[in-house]
């Protein structure tokens, strides 16, 4: 029997060239080789490590360049975290520098930026 016939969830690793499939142990991606992709928010880009749609949750490293700046947003029905890996990255409320960690709630109003670059490990869940 194989892991989508037990009714074990399948897991995507998704990216350029991603691994995709049910995991069985670990699996691994070297997010380092794939290129940043723009995203529609000039000065942000993602690289894309982990999603299942399916159950609402994404994973991506996000780099914010230098000067660049989100005006207020929300992201609907989306619990967003975040960690500072490199930088700094502000909000409306306050700057996070390395080994900064925010949570905020589905719908929750915020802006975005860097005022001289930054890489963030950024999660969202849908309920």
């Amino acid at each position: 029997m194989s892991i989508e016939d037990s009714g074990a969830p399948s897991w995507n690793i998704s990216g350029e060239t991603g691994i995709q499939g049910p995991i069985q142990g670990s699996q691994y991606y070297r997010a380092a080789t794939e290129e940043w992709q723009l995203t529609a928010t000039p000065g942000f880009w993602i690289k894309p490590l982990f999603a299942e749609p399916a159950r609402g949750e994404k994973t991506f490293l996000m780099r914010v360049d230098a000067g660049a700046h989100a005006m207020s947003h929300t992201h609907e029905g989306e619990l967003e975290q975040l960690l500072v890996l490199e930088g700094s990255f502000f909000d409306q409320e306050r700057t996070l520098n390395v080994g900064d960690y925010c949570c905020r709630a589905p719908d929750a109003a915020h802006s975005a930026g860097s005022e001289h670059g930054a890489i963030l490990l950024v999660m969202y869940t849908r309920r």
